[in-house]
């Protein structure tokens, strides 16, 4: 399997975990502190060729997706759901981790951020399905990140990529009502 777009990874062993699974390129970010000389890279890249951000499901990796996000924005999106991302050993997470299955299935499942969309998927709705403020709702905003491969999201960024993935209302419907058949079950 070929990827066009260039992969912005964390670091060397996800480098390795990604042509394992695909031939692709990659750009290490080299962890959080991305440098000016990494982000002139990104934007050259999604320039040239596109670019899809695939960070470990951890806080690190989503404060590393969020900063390239704000500085070079109309990225692609890869998402690892935690439980794929750990190691045998239960020690760690991240995309280094995960299997060569894994990861082709979280690149052919790409989001694309969009921007200017109004969802119809409101804060309201977010609150009656237990998505926010509820006592299993950081349970069940896992399995919707993981259902609609958008990955895992605190309640107050649930909503936003909603929207900048433009995730139909339909879509939403569909997988928080298969939550809550599982919780009855």
């Amino acid at each position: 399997m070929k990827i066009k777009e260039i992969i912005v990874v964390e670091g060397k062993d996800d480098t390795t975990a990604i042509k394992r699974a695909v031939d692709a390129d990659t750009i290490e970010t080299n962890g959080s502190s991305i440098g000016d000389e990494v982000i002139e890279q990104v934007k050259l890249a999604k320039k040239t060729r596109g670019v899809i951000i695939f960070t470990d499901p951890d806080f690190p990796g989503e404060k590393i997706r969020k900063k390239i996000s704000e500085k070079v924005p109309g990225c692609k999106h890869a998402f690892l759901p935690k439980a794929e991302a750990r190691p045998k050993n239960g020690k760690g997470i991240g995309v280094e981790h995960a299997s060569i299955e894994s990861i082709r299935t979280a690149l052919n499942s790409v989001k694309e951020e969009m921007e200017e969309f109004i969802s119809d998927i409101t804060l309201d709705d977010l609150l009656d399905a237990g998505l926010i403020g509820g006592t299993h709702a950081r349970e069940r905003r896992e399995k919707l990140g993981v259902l609609l491969k958008i990955g895992y999201t605190n309640g107050k960024q649930l909503h936003k990529r909603l929207q900048m993935f433009q995730i139909s209302r339909e879509d939403y419907i569909q997988a928080v009502t298969k939550i809550l058949q599982e919780e009855r079950n």
